[in-house]
């Protein structure tokens, strides 16, 4: 179904269920990102969606729901969407989903409760960066202030969610501070996990353009390594949470568990920089 969509999906959810919920991204206006930036958003009816499900495994355990935000869809759908899951894969405990602080932010704590008990139980986040300004830059479309908000309002509704953050956004001279500020955002609520990504630069997006201007100087390697290390240095969960470096942009690729795995994680960033 919709073979000639781009689909993307966490690296953790490589072996999960596959479930088309939305093609494209609602918003598509992030500086960064390329990766749907061709393609028009829309939502996959229900009847498409229902048919992918009777045809589904019904011993199914897991279900990632594709496109940038299927959130976006709002509480009424997602609740439907849910309900349709359980009846066709009756074993599936967990549903998984991007979404962003935007979609997040149109759904009441109460229905939030309510989505969590019919099976959503894992979202990935991207909160790229705890600085205003760097947010206002990449034109991400939240701030610091509403990321908190939302962030804790998931904790309140127990629904687990992986905390992504960009290293490098914040540009040349700026690594220590960016990770200062980003772990400072992150100590105010509790993830499952911060994911990190490298900053890498897409032919043809609003960074890459800034670029060129001259506007925005992306890091060195060796500030990029610091910035990961101060934001190690300055996260204090409150409960266990993953420190997880290993998507394939990372410099270095490194996974723990904080507060456990602080100082090990830190001397074995520092032994691979001077070996």
């Amino acid at each position: 179904m919709y073979k000639s969509a781009n689909v993307f999906y966490p690296q953790d959810e490589m072996t999960t269920a596959l479930l088309p919920a939305t093609i494209g991204c609602s918003y598509n206006k992030c500086a960064f990102c390329s990766m749907y930036k061709d393609e028009k958003y829309c939502e996959v009816p229900f009847p498409d969606i229902e048919m992918e499900l009777k045809h589904g495994f019904k011993y199914t355990e897991k279900v990632f729901l594709t496109g940038a935000d299927p959130m976006s869809i709002g509480y009424d759908k997602m609740k439907r969407l849910l309900k349709m899951i359980r009846k066709y894969l009756p074993y599936c405990a967990c549903v998984a989903s991007y979404a962003s602080i935007r979609s997040i932010s149109k759904f009441s704590l109460e229905e939030l409760s309510i989505l969590h008990n019919l099976g959503l139980r894992l979202l990935y986040i991207g909160f790229e960066t705890g600085r205003d300004d760097i947010l206002k830059l990449i034109n991400k479309g939240h701030t610091v202030n509403e990321a908190i908000e939302q962030a804790r309002k998931l904790n309140e509704a127990k629904i687990p969610f992986n905390a992504i953050i960009i290293y490098g956004i914040a540009g040349k001279g700026q690594s220590a501070d960016n990770a200062v500020a980003t772990a400072k955002m992150i100590n105010t609520f509790a993830p499952r996990s911060v994911i990190t990504m490298n900053l890498t630069v897409f032919t043809g997006t609003e960074l890459h353009k800034m670029i060129e201007r001259g506007y925005f100087i992306p890091p060195s390697g060796g500030e990029r390594i610091v910035e990961i290390i101060t934001l190690l240095e300055n996260l204090e969960p409150n409960r266990a949470m993953i420190f997880d470096t290993t998507h394939p942009t990372n410099i270095i690729k490194i996974k723990g568990t904080l507060p456990y795995d602080k100082e090990r994680l830190i001397d074995e960033i520092r032994s691979r920089i001077i070996a």
